[in-house]
């Protein structure tokens, strides 16, 4: 299943650029907002899951993080927000791996996931997401995790997804979570689409 998704993705990433893809983001600004609220400082330690090409390291390195991880299944989608980047790479731990069968190596304060969670239709991959994430966050720590809401798109990049609420997506992490704040998030797409996005923030007891 692993390299099944990762074939996916990898092709996705090597056959579109980028900032055409439906949840591009030139600038992560939901993410940004509810990451100070959780706390963000340049020194957090901060791991960004599903990150690929993500714009948002771009914008933590800016504002002078020193602690930053991005995991994704695509290595070719890391190797395009590399290039990006350029010698600024070089500050930033780059992982390409399954989140469902990552073991961490450490601890983390900040888990940020944009759209990763609800690709996760399988229960036993839901339960090995929730139990990295256990394994990864610091207690105390935050995770801000994005889905599309409940009324938002049933697919995305031609594979199903899973749509929450605020106290859905809770109970999928479990009760060692505690909801700090939710958001919708209307965003366009770079076709000028619009899908209704969910983001949350809990706090690891």
């Amino acid at each position: 299943m692993t390299g099944d998704r990762a074939q996916h993705w990898d092709k996705v990433f090597t056959t579109k650029a980028e900032d055409t893809v439906s949840w591009h983001e030139a600038v992560p600004q939901t993410s940004i907002d509810l990451l100070r609220r959780a706390g963000f400082t340049a020194g957090s330690a901060v791991i960004d899951i599903g990150g690929g090409a993500s714009r948002l390291v771009d914008h933590l390195l800016a504002q002078g993080a020193r602690d930053l991880t991005v995991l994704d299944i695509s290595a070719a989608a890391l190797a395009t927000a590399r290039a990006r980047l350029g010698t600024a790479a070089e500050r930033v731990v780059w992982i390409a791996a399954d989140v469902t069968d990552w073991q961490p190596a450490r601890r983390y304060d900040i888990w940020h996931d944009r759209a990763a969670f609800h690709f996760l239709t399988d229960p036993e991959d839901r339960a090995a997401y929730v139990a990295t994430l256990y394994r990864a966050l610091a207690p105390g720590g935050h995770a801000v995790i994005a889905t599309f809401a409940s009324d938002g798109p049933e697919r995305c990049s031609g594979l199903p997804v899973i749509r929450y609420s605020p106290d859905t997506l809770a109970a999928a992490l479990g009760p060692g979570f505690h909801p700090v704040e939710s958001r919708l998030q209307r965003h366009l797409t770079p076709s000028g689409a619009e899908q209704l996005f969910q983001f949350s923030l809990l706090r690891r007891s």
